[in-house]
């Protein structure tokens, strides 16, 4: 009986935020802003639901290219277009 040389690689996906992180970090970068108790939590499913669309539309460049691989340019491109579309959200305001 031989044994598999590969060995799956579970890594433990956190299911909490890493708020004293997210609090360090606002209070560096912009130490004269208050925020809310959950502002950090806000903050942080912002960035989560930017990284899913960049994925998202990274994934569609390269499906339009045919490629099977998301490369570099692809996730330029889509970062590009979901920067526009947010602006144009923020101005509409």
């Amino acid at each position: 009986m031989v044994l598999s040389t590969t060995v799956s690689q579970r890594k433990h996906i956190k299911r909490k935020a890493p708020r004293g992180f997210l609090k360090r970090v606002f209070k560096r970068q912009k130490p004269h802003l208050r925020l809310e108790t959950s502002g950090d939590l806000l903050m942080h499913l912002n960035c989560l639901l930017f990284v899913h669309r960049l994925a998202e539309e990274s994934r569609t460049n390269a499906c339009e290219n045919k490629c099977g691989i998301i490369k570099k340019e692809h996730v330029l491109a889509a970062a590009k277009v979901i920067l526009k579309k947010s602006r144009g959200l923020l101005c509409a305001r």
